[in-house]
Formats: C-alpha cells, structure tokens, sequence
C-alpha cells in the first residue's frame, strides 16, 4: 500500500481548455444576443413615440392645437401657464416624460416634415443627430 493515490480533480490544462471552450462559444453567442438587444432599444423608442403621438393628439382635441416649440413635451404632464388654454387642459396626458431607450430627452419641434405638425424623434444610440443603423434617428423625423 505504498503506492500514491491520486487526488480527485482536475489539473490546470484541463481547465484551460474548458476556459478556452467556453470564451470561443461565448464569442459567437453574444454578438447575437447583443444585436437583440440593441433591436429592442430601437423598437421602444417607436413604442414610446407612438405613445407620445397618442397623448398630444388627446391633447391637441382638447385644447385645439398641439404644443409649440416652446411649450413642447412638458405640456403634456404640466398645466399650460395661459389661462385660456388651462380652462380647457384636461391633462395630464401623460405621468411623466420619459427619456428615451438610451437615456436621453426625446426631440420635439414645430413643425414635423412633408405636412407633419410636428417632429418628435430620439437621436438613437450614439446621442446625435442623423447616424445609421441604431445610431439613426428615430421617429416622426423634422424636415
């Protein structure tokens, strides 16, 4: 009964290998994933907006005319400070005004592109306006 016993486990190059293993399938995996998830941000920011047309087109039938420039998207969840507007305000028309997918206040201006009556866009990813893929604008584009 001199003879070694061998320790249960694995050695080093064992689990190099599996390390090895595992970071070349998560190389190919996540690229994947990760689009989908940058898809995703896109389709909110369309999601949003189309909820931020819904709630100044309420509006718009209340008070008779959508928010100018100035007024903007506040309009929305605050009472407009002239009184003939606020008699007929019914708002809010929205809980609050929420940032876009990547963190950043959605663009309003007066008046929108080809007939529009208004622009209402996120500038995408990269923060700045035009970009391509998910860098591109988003929304009710202005002229």
């Amino acid at each position: 009964m001199n003879s070694r016993k061998r320790s249960a486990g694995f050695t080093l190059m064992e689990l190099l290998v599996v390390l090895v293993i595992i970071g070349l399938l998560a190389g190919l995996v996540a690229p994947k994933f990760l689009k989908r998830a940058e898809d995703a941000d896109v389709k909110a920011a369309q999601a949003q907006i189309v909820h931020f047309k819904g709630a100044l087109e309420t509006m718009r039938l209340d008070i008779g005319r959508f928010p100018n420039a100035a007024e903007g998207l506040n309009m929305l969840v605050q009472a407009p400070t002239d009184a003939r507007l606020a008699a007929k305000w019914k708002g809010p028309y929205m809980d609050e005004i929420p940032l876009d997918p990547w963190g950043n206040p959605y663009q309003y201006s007066v008046p929108g592109a080809k007939n529009q009556p208004f622009a209402l866009y996120s500038f995408g990813a990269d923060g700045k306006r035009g970009g391509e893929g998910n860098d591109a604008d988003v929304g009710i584009l202005p002229p």
